[in-house]
C-alpha cells in the first residue's frame, strides 16, 4: 500500500484507481461505483440504483453504507500517506429519502483531518439533487507496512 501516490494534475483517475492494491476493488465493481473525483478537499463517486435494491425495490442501505465506506477510505488514505494506512473503525448513516431508479452520487468531505484518525462526512444525493443519506465515516490512522 506504500506506494500510493497522492493525485496529481498528471495522474488520472483511472491510473490512481489501478495503483490501489485491489485496484476500485471487486464489491465496488459488482455495484457499479464509479469514482469521478479524487482531492484531499472531496472525493465523488456514482453508483446505479438498479442492482443495489432491497427487495422492495429502494436503494439498499447497505449499498448506500459501501458508497460511503469507499469515499471516506480513500479520503483518509489520501490524508494518511505515505506515512500511515487507512482503517474503517466506525460508520453511520441516516437514510432520509428512498431512490428507486437512477443514480445516486456520494460526496466525501473531511469532518477532522488528524493524526491518529480521519473522520469524513459523505452525502450521498439523487439524480435530482436531493440528500437519500447522510453517512459519517472514521478511520484509524495506523503506520504504513515496511517492505
Amino acid at each position: 500500500m506504500s506506494d500510493l501516490r497522492l493525485p496529481s494534475i498528471d495522474m488520472s483517475i483511472d491510473e490512481f484507481v489501478a495503483q490501489m492494491p485491489r485496484g476500485n476493488g471487486a464489491l465496488n465493481d459488482k455495484m457499479g461505483v464509479v469514482i469521478t473525483e479524487i482531492s484531499p478537499e472531496r472525493i465523488v463517486a456514482t453508483m446505479p440504483v438498479e442492482g443495489n435494491t432491497q427487495p422492495y425495490g429502494l436503494l439498499h442501505g447497505g449499498a448506500s453504507v459501501v458508497l460511503a465506506e469507499t469515499l471516506g477510505s480513500i479520503g483518509s488514505y489520501i490524508h494518511a500517506s505515505p506515512e500511515k494506512v487507512a482503517v474503517g473503525v466506525d460508520i453511520n448513516a441516516t437514510h432520509h429519502r428512498s431512490a428507486t431508479s437512477g443514480t445516486v452520487t456520494g460526496t466525501a468531505t473531511p469532518i477532522h483531518p488528524g493524526r491518529s484518525m480521519a473522520a469524513f462526512e459523505v452525502v450521498i444525493t439523487n439524480e435530482q439533487g436531493k440528500r437519500v443519506c447522510t453517512s459519517r465515516i472514521t478511520c484509524a490512522l495506523i503506520s504504513a507496512p515496511q517492505g
